[in-house]
């Protein structure tokens, strides 16, 4: 019967995958299969001199990889690789880019093991002792009196990472889904595994987790609509779905047109992604997630997934959705609205480091948001340029916190930095200038990514927006200038906490996140031009 019908059966086409052109992503990955096998077979006390050389050379082969091929330069076309389910163009070049240098930052912070007292005479990290042990058991306590770390951390950052990498890049809606778990799976992982106060990071992984499930299942519902309406998954194909382009398409001919199906797939879609930008209204997670998790990686979390997501988010309405820009425009205008206002007046209530620099992120996302709504070139370059700004500030601003500690580990409660600047003026200094990078004072990244999406957005007639922004911004001022003011200009506390002095790793995070913020700030305009070179999406 097969061979009956073997003339009215339709071929399937054969698999092309261009390895070298995807070469970043499996640099990442295989380095992360390395890791593991690490964990398998190296006896645990060569275990941390084994991961950390090899996280970081395959994160900086994989930055080779990008530098190469950008170098080459493609057609925007031929850039569509995978059987079309991947672009390597411009913009995911350019996020790939920037995650690889923010993540070697992370695993930098990752890997100091001065700051903890030692256990069992050996150094300590910031991580558990056995990461599956119950929190205060005699497991544990066995694990901590024979000196264990958790090395899993670097395999499962390069797994976060490569599918980081394939975020942004993904040009269908099943591809995207699976680079979402991909990266946040690990993530669930690395935020219950910190070495102090495990009940706190464990109760924040598990909300992490349960609300991430919930923003995944959105995304795949709004995948399955959108694959309803258009009879694909790629993101080409829908918009010449949306558009009416291609009247004789495969995909236009097995379409429903239903614009039910199109709005709702598009609004769940989106919650999914706004969810990992930390949006408002999707925004509840972010500041006990950022608290409980191990601040090594609350700041990888902060910066290196919103530079994913938002490359995500940005493909999605760039690539399949400007035909419904009317639909989606005012929507996220709301949202970006709401966002700056909630992130920026929140955040003068906080009285821990780490919620305030959360809530701080979520205002971050609304003024990045207001880059997206331009929906030209302009709007693309500026949110790259915001993003690469952002992300060493964030680093470097959580590095500093893991400094300032007592008893009990870290000490984040803000009356504990009264007279920090007294007591080392550097650290305070330099935690002053990364505040006022987040405030976009003038001379710093901050300023200077602020404008770019501020000026794209008014010149794409939002604004009004840019009104809401520059008030925003004005109340964040506030208290990051109040943090400022705590720090130079109040008294230390007797028996206060004290500045650890760190290894050559939390400093050269520290000195990578000041460099990045003073050159961005005094000399942008190379890499405000390498981000507008990088604006052009695949097609």
């Amino acid at each position: 019967m097969l061979a009956a019908l073997g003339g009215n059966t339709p071929s399937i086409p054969a698999p092309h995958i261009e390895y070298g052109r995807l070469s970043p992503m499996l640099v990442v990955f295989g380095a992360a299969v390395a890791g593991i096998l690490v964990e398998a077979f190296v006896p645990r006390r060569h275990r941390y001199w084994t991961q950390v050389p090899l996280a970081l050379a395959g994160l900086a082969g994989a930055f080779v990889a990008v530098v190469v091929l950008a170098a080459q330069g493609r057609a925007p076309h031929l850039e569509l690789l995978a059987m079309e389910s991947v672009a390597m163009d411009g913009p995911a070049l350019f996020l790939q880019g920037v995650i690889l240098l923010v993540a070697v930052v992370a695993v930098l912070t990752y890997a100091e093991r001065r700051l903890e007292p030692k256990a069992g005479g050996l150094p300590a990290d910031a991580f558990a002792a056995q990461g599956a042990a119950t929190p205060g058991g005699e497991q544990e306590r066995a694990a901590v009196r024979a000196g264990f770390t958790t090395t899993e951390v670097f395999p499962l950052t390069m797994f976060a990472v490569g599918g980081m990498l394939l975020f942004p890049a993904a040009n269908d809606l099943l591809t995207m889904f699976v680079a979402l778990e991909v990266f946040s799976l690990p993530l669930y992982l690395l935020c219950a595994l910190a070495r102090r106060r495990r009940l706190l990071s464990q109760e924040a992984a598990v909300k992490y987790f349960l609300l991430g499930s919930f923003a995944s299942a959105f995304f795949l519902f709004g995948t399955a609509l959108l694959y309803g309406y258009a009879g694909s998954v790629k993101l080409g194909d829908i918009a010449d779905v949306v558009s009416g382009k291609a009247m004789s398409t495969p995909a236009q001919l097995s379409s429903t047109q239903s614009d039910v199906l199109l709005l709702t797939g598009l609004g769940l879609l989106a919650v999914g992604l706004l969810f990992k930008v930390a949006a408002v209204p999707f925004h509840a997670w972010t500041p006990d997630v950022y608290q409980g998790a191990p601040t090594p990686v609350t700041g990888f979390m902060a910066a290196a997934t919103k530079v994913a997501a938002f490359g995500a988010l940005l493909r999605l309405f760039y690539v399949a959705f400007p035909g419904l820009k009317l639909d989606w425009r005012p929507v996220m205008w709301g949202v970006a609205i709401l966002t700056m206002v909630v992130g920026a007046v929140l955040a003068v209530t906080q009285q821990d480091v780490k919620r305030l620099l959360a809530y701080s992120s979520i205002a971050h996302a609304g003024f990045i948001l207001t880059g997206v709504i331009a929906l030209d070139r302009q709007g693309v370059s500026s949110v790259l340029f915001y993003l690469a700004a952002y992300s060493f500030v964030t680093l470097g601003a959580f590095a500093v916190v893991t400094l300032v500690r007592d008893s009990k580990g870290e000490a984040t409660h803000l009356s504990s930095w009264a007279g920090l600047g007294r007591r080392s003026p550097l650290v305070a200094g330099v935690f002053a200038l990364f505040l006022l990078a987040f405030a976009g004072i003038p001379l710093t990244s901050g300023f200077t990514g602020k404008f770019a999406v501020f000026q794209a957005a008014a010149a794409g007639g939002a604004t009004p927006l840019v009104v809401v922004g520059v008030l925003s911004s004005a109340v964040a001022a506030f208290f990051y200038i109040r943090v400022i003011v705590l720090m130079f200009f109040s008294d230390p506390q007797p028996g206060g906490p004290t500045v650890a002095i760190p290894s050559a790793f939390t400093a050269t995070a520290i000195g990578v996140g000041v460099l990045v913020t003073l050159g961005l700030g005094l000399l942008p305009q190379y890499f405000l031009e390498l981000a507008s070179k990088a604006s052009l999406f695949a097609y």
